[in-house]
């Protein structure tokens, strides 16, 4: 990691929200569930995807949308289609082959166009590549790897996109070395959550629950430069899924303390609260909606109180690297006059340089 004078547990002027998304429909499912059982979980997904964008627009939010490059086109030819060549067969044999018109939880070209005109404007980052490859699999050698990063690329580039920030398939971080050769400045790391940092599946879920059921706070994060140009921006808290089978157990009420709680610890510490769910997910209850109201409540009631921003990623690294910049341009300014007193921090930098 490299890290700079004040980079890593640098207080911004005041708290930042960021909101991530992973826009995968049903490419982040190619290996755990088929189409119908996909549309059974997630009854009328693609509305839910509309329904939420509307809520940002009305709200003027704007949020980080990571797109699965397959998700932007307007079809494909199944497998076989020259696109998914280089790609291990294994991953690919369940792409369906169609268009919008014929298969829309595979190909939403006019929702992405849609996002790309909306106002407030919304970030549109990566998400994976073009086919929500797991960037961890056995089968994802750098060649597979740098196959899928190309094709989403090229994906996203057919709808005028050049994506700055990429979120990896399931958290799975790996092969960091060739984002900043595709144009890629920010990737969401893990959480420093307990649940966050245990590996096995079954005691990471025991954990999360109780987390959850505690109403504990997610953690404060800062941007950490991991590679030249490439920052780190971390989560600090995830949606906790809200199918029927979960809020059993864990009341949905819990999701919504949570975020609350969150923002208050990122204003007190003036750090950076970044929640990120699938909008897939607010298509698994009835409730959704309103729960995710709730949350934009709590947010706009904090930004229009002067108590946070709410950025992109790609607005987080210009935030961070503008004053990288304008502190070492103070430091410079100094030495030249033989001051030798501390450089400022961050912020008193960017107000007073």
């Amino acid at each position: 990691m490299r890290h700079f004078d004040g980079n890593a547990g640098a207080e911004f002027e005041r708290a930042v929200v960021v909101i991530s998304l992973d826009a995968e429909q049903i490419w982040g499912y190619l290996d755990v569930l088929d189409e119908w059982r996909f549309c059974r979980r997630y009854p009328n997904v693609t509305g839910a995807y509309d329904r939420l964008l509307d809520r940002f627009c009305d709200a003027r939010v704007s949020a980080t949308w990571a797109v699965v490059g397959g998700l932007s086109l307007d079809g494909m030819e199944g497998p076989r289609d020259a696109r998914l060549q280089g790609l291990p067969h294994d991953w690919i044999a369940a792409i369906r082959a169609g268009t919008e018109a014929s298969a829309p939880v595979w190909y939403r070209r006019s929702f992405a166009q849609r996002l790309r005109a909306a106002h407030p404007k919304q970030e549109i980052a990566l998400h994976g590549g073009l086919t929500h490859l797991i960037w961890t699999d056995p089968q994802a050698t750098p060649g597979v790897v740098e196959c899928e990063i190309a094709g989403g690329v090229a994906a996203l580039k057919e709808v005028s996109v050049r994506p700055r920030s990429f979120i990896f398939p399931r958290q799975r971080i790996a092969h960091l070395e060739l984002l900043p050769a595709y144009g890629i400045s920010s990737y969401r790391g893990c959480s420093p959550g307990l649940s966050d940092r245990l590996q096995l599946k079954i005691p990471r879920a025991i954990v999360r629950a109780v987390e959850e059921l505690g109403r504990s706070v997610p953690p404060v994060v800062w941007p950490v430069e991991d590679l030249p140009g490439l920052w780190n921006i971390p989560a600090s808290l995830s949606l906790y899924p809200i199918s029927p089978s979960r809020t059993r157990v864990v009341p949905i009420r819990t999701r919504i303390e949570r975020v609350a709680r969150g923002l208050d610890a990122a204003i007190r510490s003036r750090g950076i609260f970044h929640y990120w769910f699938h909008p897939d997910n607010l298509a698994e209850s009835p409730g959704g909606f309103s729960m995710l109201d709730e949350m934009l409540e709590q947010i706009l009631r904090a930004r229009d109180a002067g108590d946070i921003e709410v950025l992109t990623m790609a607005q987080v690294v210009d935030r961070m690297e503008s004053m990288r910049n304008t502190q070492l341009a103070c430091t410079l300014l100094r030495t030249r006059a033989g001051d030798s007193k501390p450089a400022l921090s961050f912020d008193r930098v960017a107000r007073e340089g």
